[in-house]
């Protein structure tokens, strides 16, 4: 059966092309119709969809436009956070600034405070110090005004013994003074013995010889030299020899010699020169005087040559700074000083003192 039936459809291929090709064509339509219908279902589907995602899509944009706002609203607030902030920030600063500076003042205060309770260490010694001196004052008041008690009967005698002895001191005070014109006294006495024997005044006018304001007999150099020279003049051998005539007389007499340690003869140029030239000058006039008066009266050298010293001072003690002919003249001189001794003089102060005590 199995065999007729192909031998069947070998015979009858021909005859059923047709059929078939309308079959497949069917299958073919209907599969389109089905696809059709499936792309017109998905169309329907897909426009459903789209309207959803359309209404989807307007509910996401208002969303957005809602969210868009929200943002720009949540912007603005978050720029005026930040505008906050920043304020915030510069008031933090500020404050931080101002803590520091308070900080630096509060460091400042601790360290005055530190000195000032170094300050007041100090014045708590001190005042501990002024204490215990205030105490020990005390207790010296108390013991001067025991003192004072005890000694106001020794002020009322010792009162009576200044009031005695304020008589005593004017007689002292008189003695010395005495004393200190004795060399002044001296100096006079012998000038005034020069000008008893030859007069106070030459030929000329000129005055032999003065007593200066340092207390010294001035000779003027032109009644004992010629300009320039040491060599004693004619003229001058008068002078000279009343001079070495008044000084032994002097010194003959015992309480004048007692107090004269020497006599100086001192020689001065004026500021014309050289220093060494004038110096030489001043102390050759100054020997040329001690010699003749030794030479014109031989007892005075005898007798009292060790009384005579000699000294040059050139043009360096002058008596008048000018340099005009008339003051350069006075310059030149011959000073006589007298040097009266010390230990005398002191001795006859305790001389006088003993006698006031003893009286």
């Amino acid at each position: 059966m199995r065999i007729r039936s192909r031998s069947y459809g070998r015979s009858s291929q021909t005859q059923d092309f047709w059929p078939s090709f309308t079959d497949v064509m069917s299958t073919v339509a209907m599969l389109l119709f089905f696809l059709m219908l499936l792309a017109y279902i998905q169309n329907i589907l897909t426009g459903r969809r789209l309207e959803y995602f359309q209404a989807e899509l307007e509910t996401a944009r208002f969303q957005l436009a809602r969210m868009n706002t929200d943002l720009e609203v949540s912007q603005r607030e978050l720029d005026a956070s930040r505008l906050e902030l920043n304020s915030s920030l510069l008031e933090l600063d500020e404050t931080r600034l101002n803590l520091d500076v308070i900080e630096l003042r509060l460091e400042e205060t601790r360290w005055n405070l530190m000195q000032t309770e170094e300050e007041i260490s100090l014045k708590e010694i001190d005042l501990k110090f002024l204490e215990d001196e205030i105490a020990r004052a005390r207790s010296d008041i108390a013991e001067g005004q025991r003192q004072l008690t005890l000694s106001q009967q020794e002020i009322e005698s010792q009162q009576e013994i200044i009031a005695m002895s304020n008589e005593e001191l004017g007689n002292l005070r008189s003695r010395l003074s005495e004393i200190a014109v004795f060399r002044i006294a001296i100096l006079e006495l012998v000038s005034k013995s020069i000008e008893d024997e030859i007069g106070k005044y030459t030929d000329t006018g000129e005055e032999r010889v003065s007593i200066g304001q340092n207390a010294n007999i001035i000779i003027n150099e032109t009644l004992l030299f010629d300009y320039d020279s040491a060599a004693v003049k004619n003229d001058a051998r008068q002078l000279l020899d009343q001079l070495a005539n008044a000084f032994e007389r002097m010194l003959d007499v015992p309480d004048i010699r007692l107090y004269i340690d020497y006599i100086s003869i001192e020689g001065h140029t004026d500021s014309s020169g050289s220093a060494n030239y004038n110096r030489s000058l001043s102390a050759n006039r100054a020997v040329s005087v001690v010699n003749y008066m030794m030479e014109a009266n031989p007892n005075l050298e005898e007798k009292y040559a060790s009384y005579f010293g000699i000294g040059g001072f050139s043009k360096f003690r002058p008596l008048e700074e000018s340099e005009d002919i008339e003051s350069m003249a006075r310059n030149r001189r011959i000073e006589i000083s007298v040097v009266v001794k010390d230990e005398n003089i002191r001795h006859m102060i305790e001389e006088y003192l003993g006698e006031a005590i003893a009286s």
